[in-house]
């Protein structure tokens, strides 16, 4: 038995090699969170200041240092690039489906085990996150360990383990918090009091529990917060509180949106262990036999889907990631159902298989739409009223050919699946609909993102690598942005971001301008900068060169500069 479940890590390893490493550097990174987050880890190297967490050279004081840190030591293994910044979170994407495959087998029995750690790979939002820069991968673990081995500590079948359990909860919550702050242990405590309300507030523990759950959540989550309070870094942790309680009050950066607009991410973009996840949302879900260790995580899992999905309903800021907690128990509520369906306790509904298949094409018809999009654009740019985004346009993508068939045979590998799956119920039968789902995601990341690409950021960040080793200031005019951080290799003498210095002060080395291709935006550059020398347009962007002023005039830039710095 410890054999065959060797072999099975093994093969969850290379698959996870295989498919969340490969291809994870030929993207560059996407504003805002990769870029950011790159960006403090690139800081961290350059300066050596492994306690800071900084931007521009500056205090960054919205995230805590555990992610970046990982990808500072990975910058330090692979150099500074996208591989090195997506990097980590490959790793997490093998080490989850390893703990998604040995929960599911403890608590179940093998095939549970795999049907979810494959239903977590193979779902498209999960999948691509494992290839992203962002924090999100490894916060999401750490809270899901955290709900985990607290559901292990309320098992009436594990007293013997309690405090080892409680530890860990408050271990893995701690992380949580020391990775992206104190939502962790918000959503932590939500879901414990939601469940404790359904369990008529009855919970056997004891009070050395609780001390030991206390102590490793103070070490791992508050040990750093102490630190920079001990060494008079007190403000940087009142502005981390405000930036949290902001994020519950505004729209911050721009991004609101609709009420039910996590509920829509989640059901579209974790299929297809979304739609079997539904049918375990009816009354009395577990009525037919379950057995009490099962029972005890799914209810665990539907009160932390639940919490997540209310809580950041409630946040005015609307960001994909922000639900992505909710991939643990819609993959988990996915298997089980499936597995229920196997075994003949619930059915795979027309329903099902609707939205299966619909997904599937709606999928396939945007990748063949975006291969199309060069020969239709001028058709339908003048409809379009954002002047930016018809710049955009301007850029010209270079497909392969054999995009589009990779749609079909998505569609092909789902309507497969249900045919097989309606007849003989037999779990093996989501190998064709994995393979499917698999290769589309594959040929999306290398080949329709770096395309769609070069309709957003490209000419930017292009313009941005070819100043890499230039003495000089780079300025987004009006719009904001880390990308001119991260790939100019910004150096700390050429940090100054005061607009107004260098649109007219002194400044004492070259400074380039870049403004989205929108005419009002230009023009008001021209207004402001008004010796700037105009470079160039391409696809969304104008470039324009400020020079530094005359010889004569060195000895006060020298002085200005040294202010900006100070």
């Amino acid at each position: 038995m410890k054999r065959d479940t060797l072999i099975i890590d093994l093969c969850i390893i290379v698959f996870g090699a295989l498919f969340f490493i490969t291809g994870i550097g030929s993207v560059r990174l996407f504003d805002w969170d990769e870029i950011n987050f790159a960006e403090s880890a690139r800081e961290m190297v350059l300066t050596g200041d492994w306690f800071n967490v900084q931007i521009n050279f500056e205090s960054f004081w919205e995230k805590p240092p555990l992610f970046i840190w990982m990808q500072a030591l990975s910058m330090k293994l692979f150099g500074v690039n996208e591989f090195a910044a997506r990097f980590p979170n490959a790793i997490m994407g093998i080490i989850t489906l390893l703990v998604l495959f040995h929960i599911g087998k403890s608590t179940r029995d093998a095939r549970f085990g795999l049907l979810w750690a494959g239903l977590y790979a193979i779902s498209f939002l999960p999948f691509f996150y494992f290839k992203s820069g962002i924090i999100d991968p490894w916060f999401n673990l750490f809270i899901f360990l955290g709900i985990y081995f607290f559901s292990r500590y309320t098992d009436e079948g594990a007293k013997a383990l309690r405090m080892r359990h409680a530890a860990l909860s408050g271990l893995f919550i701690g992380l949580g918090i020391l990775t992206k702050g104190p939502v962790a242990f918000l959503i932590f405590a939500l879901t414990f009091f939601v469940w404790l309300c359904f369990n008529k507030f009855k919970l056997d523990f004891r009070w050395k529990d609780v001390g030991a759950y206390l102590l490793m959540l103070a070490l791992a989550g508050g040990a750093w917060f102490l630190a920079l309070a001990a060494t008079g870094h007190s403000e940087v942790i009142k502005d981390f509180i405000d930036y949290q309680i902001r994020l519950f009050e505004t729209k911050d950066a721009g991004h609101g949106g609709f009420l039910l607009y996590h509920f829509v991410i989640l059901l579209f973009g974790v299929t297809p262990a979304s739609f079997f996840a539904l049918s375990s949302m009816r009354p009395r879900a577990l009525r037919n036999g379950t057995d009490a260790r099962t029972a005890g995580l799914f209810r665990w899992m539907m009160v932390s889907l639940w919490v997540v999905l209310i809580l950041f309903t409630i946040v005015r800021t609307k960001i994909v990631h922000y639900s992505s907690f909710c991939y643990f128990p819609i993959t988990f509520l996915g298997a089980w159902a499936a597995t229920g369906m196997s075994e003949g306790r619930l059915k795979f509904k027309w329903w099902h298989k609707l939205l299966l298949i619909g997904t599937s094409a709606f999928y396939g018809i945007v990748l063949t739409g975006l291969t199309l999009f060069d020969r239709f654009k001028d058709r339908i740019a003048p409809y379009v009223d954002d002047p930016f985004a018809v710049s955009c346009m301007e850029a010209t993508s270079e497909w392969r050919g054999f995009e589009p068939f990779v749609g079909v045979l998505l569609i092909g590998a789902t309507v497969w699946f249900c045919i097989r799956f309606t007849r003989r119920r037999q779990l093996r039968s989501f190998i064709i609909l994995a393979a499917g789902n698999l290769l589309f995601a594959m040929t999306a990341i290398l080949c329709a993102v770096p395309e769609v690409e070069k309709y957003s950021q490209a000419s930017a960040v292009d313009f941005y690598i070819e100043r890499q080793g230039e003495d000089c200031y780079v300025q987004p005019a009006y719009f904001k942005s880390y990308a001119q951080y991260f790939y100019t290799m910004r150096q700390e003498r050429n940090r100054c971001d005061d607009f107004e210095w260098l649109s007219r002060g002194p400044i004492d080395k070259p400074c380039y301008f870049v403004v989205k291709d929108i005419p009002a935006d230009v023009e008001r550059l021209r207004a402001d900068v008004p010796d700037a020398e105009f470079l160039y347009r391409r696809s969304g962007f104008q470039f324009f060169v400020r020079q530094k002023p005359s010889e004569g005039l060195d000895a006060e830039a020298d002085d200005s500069q040294q202010k900006q710095v100070e």
